[in-house]
């Protein structure tokens, strides 16, 4: 018997982890290429031109938005740093919506009693999310999605806050001034508390009252009008039968805010919503294809 071995014939070994590898989707072969991948410094950041423009656009926006003004660091002032985020908003098919920047305050450098007081801000629990597109399909109701884009420039801060000035955004004559904020920024304890607040005022100043059932679910009951709104920080929903009546909604939050009308309700929370005549279907199909595109 004539063997492999006789003949130096040799098959390498091949060692196994035990685990197995699936292939990833072309489609989202292009979201790991690395000019597309959210980079996690300003130094990595600043090398492309997408991520460039998108800190000058969220830049401008604070800017406009006066979210601070530069003045001389206070003696024995608690000073709060900052830093830049990155993210890239993606479809609920994967594709690339946009890029994001976004200037965060490093809250952990904050001091209770100082620069902030109360932090706790409720969000909407998934069973009454779930509970109102129920009631949206039975009824046939319409569905509409809103983003209030920078929520937490809207809300005025009531303790003084000072931050550094943003990477790469250094005022050359001022360079060693810093930031006195007024106007809340992601980030810091309290921003979430003082957005909520902003914008229920508002919600109530139009005449929708709060729920008892959760304190993120907002209802509008006049006559036979009917609208539930649902808020998950800036992300909020509409239901409701009369389309004239949620048009005249978002107007009215569009003269006090800059919201975008997303239009028909398809992606929210990292869910797919599908409507059909048979009902609404909804998918976490595009939170596997990202763990798919993480490992």
């Amino acid at each position: 018997m004539i063997t492999r071995s006789k003949n130096n014939i040799h098959k390498p070994k091949i060692l196994s982890d035990h685990h197995i590898r699936y292939p990833i989707p072309k489609a989202l072969m292009t979201t790991l290429q690395p000019q597309n991948k959210e980079p996690t410094c300003y130094s990595t950041a600043v090398k492309h031109h997408h991520w460039r423009e998108a800190m000058n656009k969220e830049f401008d926006a604070l800017l406009v938005n006066g979210t601070w003004t530069l003045v001389p660091k206070p003696p024995n002032a608690n000073l709060v740093g900052c830093k830049w985020v990155y993210k890239v908003k993606r479809k609920a098919d994967g594709n690339i919506e946009h890029f994001k920047a976004h200037l965060v305050a490093k809250g952990f450098h904050q001091q209770k009693g100082v620069d902030f007081g109360e932090t706790f801000s409720p969000v909407v629990k998934p069973p009454i999310v779930r509970l109102v597109l129920s009631l949206a399909v039975s009824h046939g109701w319409y569905l509409r999605q809103i983003d209030v884009q920078n929520a937490f420039l809207h809300s005025l801060l009531h303790k003084d806050v000072f931050m550094t000035q943003p990477p790469g955004f250094i005022h050359p004559q001022l360079p060693h001034q810093v930031c006195k904020l007024q106007r809340s920024l992601y980030g810091l304890r309290q921003a979430p508390r003082v957005w909520f607040s902003r914008l229920t005022d508002q919600l109530q100043a139009i005449g929708f009252i709060g729920s008892q059932a959760d304190h993120s679910l907002y209802i509008y009951h006049q006559g036979s009008t009917l609208i539930y709104l649902l808020i998950y920080v800036n992300d909020i929903i509409l239901a409701g039968a009369n389309m004239q009546s949620i048009n005249r909604v978002i107007t009215l939050l569009q003269n006090k805010f800059a919201v975008k009308d997303i239009g028909d309700l398809t992606f929210f929370l990292g869910i797919e919503a599908i409507r059909d005549a048979s009902g609404l279907h909804l998918s976490q199909r595009r939170y596997i294809l990202d763990l798919l595109t993480r490992n």
